[in-house]
């Protein structure tokens, strides 16, 4: 009988909101408010999370060469409307 998609355990690093006890405890650990002393049983909540990182624009060089062919392609839709009310 074969794993469910949703249940195999994949290689990449995915985000997940819930850790372990050990994962919680490091976390604490660092955060310097668990010592070894403490007991393992009722720690205390750990906030999880997942930061995304914008992708910066284009350089500005390449934003001016991008709208000089824009102009040009907006001067015949405007004459466009010109030459039908010249038909009517």
């Amino acid at each position: 009988m074969s794993i469910h998609s949703s249940l195999r355990s994949s290689g990449s690093n995915k985000h997940r909101s819930v850790l372990k006890r050990f994962e919680r405890l490091k976390v604490l650990k660092d955060k310097t408010l668990w010592n070894s002393e403490k007991s393992v049983l009722g720690l205390p909540k750990v906030k999880q999370q997942k930061i995304k990182v914008k992708k910066e624009k284009a350089a500005p060089a390449a934003e001016a060469g991008a709208a000089a062919p824009a102009a040009p392609a907006s001067a015949p839709k405007a004459a466009a409307p010109a030459a039908k009310s010249d038909k009517k």
